[in-house]
């Protein structure tokens, strides 16, 4: 598969600028490394600025291990170090200086943070990658999408067990049916949906819809999902439509780690082996 221009040609009078800011929220004191890994796959796959909002007491640590190209959005935490709903206003002030947002990895499942979660997604109108915990806080609140309108672009990523919280049925009847149900979803809330697992179906509103090939069962590992989601956002941030920027980032993620898994095995293979290979990848399809 070929990538389009906008992913890659850079004109020489390009700037950071050019290539989206993606504000992303994401982690949590349990699953910080959930936003480390999304944010350094945004960069890797092109993202021109990333900044992290976290919960403040994740600070000192994160500053320590942070891709240093990563920017921070220190937020109000809960006891646990989850991010509070209270985190809303200063979201929502920052969204004006990004182009886009990722919600969703790492979060957890506090009452708060998926009320904050559910504010964001039907307040903010800027195009949104949703993944994770991000769709967890959405499991009967459906009604959020339409909220979201349907000229702002919406792109989903779950696992077939997100899938199947979503919509209130068991993992199997999502996948009997992959396509069926990853395109009648599409259709219905007016997004794009990115339905993980093996042969990713990508849908879309306006029934277009692809099955990847690439990838394999080492990319069954934690932080891999995380690392697709930071560059389906870089992808959307440089310009793509929602399906062509999916379609193109499940691709390469999945080549990606086929790359990475003849190197380190599939029993061996990591997320951050994944990120390492995604510029041999991109080169493979130039």
């Amino acid at each position: 598969m070929r990538l389009p221009t906008q992913l890659s040609q850079r004109k020489p009078s390009a700037h950071k600028g050019d290539f989206g800011h993606i504000l992303l929220i994401a982690g949590c004191a349990r699953f910080s490394g959930a936003a480390l890994l999304c944010a350094e796959a945004c960069l890797r796959a092109g993202a021109g600025l990333v900044t992290v909002a976290i919960p403040k007491g994740l600070l000192p640590g994160i500053i320590k291990i942070k891709p240093k190209e990563v920017m921070l959005l220190p937020l109000p935490e809960t006891k646990e170090g989850a991010l509070h709903v209270s985190a809303y206003k200063k979201i929502k002030d920052f969204a004006h200086s990004i182009d886009l947002l990722i919600v969703g990895p790492g979060l957890g499942r506090e009452r708060t943070t998926q009320a904050l979660i559910r504010k964001i997604i039907t307040a903010v109108k800027k195009p949104m990658v949703i993944d994770a915990d991000g769709l967890n806080a959405l499991a009967g609140h459906l009604s959020a999408f339409s909220a979201r309108g349907t000229k702002t672009e919406t792109i989903i990523t779950p696992h077939p067990g997100e899938m199947a919280r979503l919509l209130n049925v068991r993992i199997k009847a999502v996948q009997d049916k992959r396509k069926e149900v990853a395109r009648k979803f599409a259709k219905k809330h007016q997004v794009t949906v990115v339905l993980k697992g093996r042969a990713t179906v990508v849908a879309d509103k306006k029934n277009n819809c692809y099955v990847n090939i690439t990838g394999n069962p080492g990319m069954a590992t934690a932080g891999s999902g995380d690392v697709l989601t930071g560059m389906i956002g870089a992808f959307l941030g440089q310009g793509l439509t929602a399906f062509n920027a999916a379609k193109y980032a499940v691709h390469v993620h999945g080549l990606a780690g086929d790359i990475a898994a003849k190197e380190k095995t599939q029993i061996s293979l990591i997320a951050s082996d994944i990120i390492a290979k995604i510029p041999e990848a991109i080169k493979r399809c130039k």
